[in-house]
């Protein structure tokens, strides 16, 4: 019997959680709201007016996006240290959803409308991660240029995390900490132009 929901924001999380345990069983071309529903024990009349497959699709990054700010960050390691943790918790929180993620990026990359809603959706991720890391209040950049540099780290790392075979992420964290490098170094350089 399935179970009862209790808010709009239960339905999605267990809608997430289950669309992500499907795509490591099958394509996620192929997933239902239906299966999701079945899948997460919920009805789908609980779906109805709150989600359906493309909103829990879309809805997969802020999920993950929450993990950044699930722990406490030393305020006084450097910037790039703090980023370097806010980024590796997504990565952490991603790992046990591998397979229905990379279903996930599969079906993405068949269109290009929903690659579009991926790039806005690494924007908003990367404002978080600049949030939650403490660099969104500094006057030193145009947080623009911050949130599109964090972009850029967060599109090459997760390549890497994409091919990650390692249980101590080495592969994903050597690439974030080479990427943060290269935008520390961008950064640097964009400051001498600054008046």
């Amino acid at each position: 019997m399935p179970k009862v929901a209790n808010t709009r924001e239960d339905v999605c999380r267990a809608g997430i959680r289950a669309a992500l345990e499907l795509g490591a069983e099958q394509d996620w071309s192929g997933i239902t709201l239906a299966a999701i529903a079945e899948k997460a024990e919920l009805s789908l009349a609980d779906f109805h007016g709150v989600a359906d497959k493309a909103a829990l699709s879309a809805a997969v990054e802020p999920w993950f996006d929450e993990a950044m700010s699930a722990e406490n960050i030393d305020m006084s390691d450097t910037p790039h240290e703090r980023l370097f943790d806010v980024l590796m918790l997504r990565f952490e929180a991603m790992e046990p959803y591998r397979a229905g993620l990379l279903s996930l990026i599969k079906w993405r990359q068949q269109s290009p409308a929903r690659l579009a809603e991926l790039l806005k959706a690494r924007h908003q991720t990367a404002r978080w991660a600049l949030t939650c890391a403490g660099l969104d209040g500094s006057a030193d950049l145009p947080f623009t240029a911050k949130v599109l540099n964090t972009v850029w780290v967060l599109i090459r790392s997760e390549r890497a995390w994409r091919k990650e075979e390692s249980a101590d992420f080495s592969r994903t964290m050597a690439r974030l900490d080479a990427e943060l490098r290269s935008t520390d170094e961008r950064m640097q350089w964009l400051d001498r132009f600054m008046p």
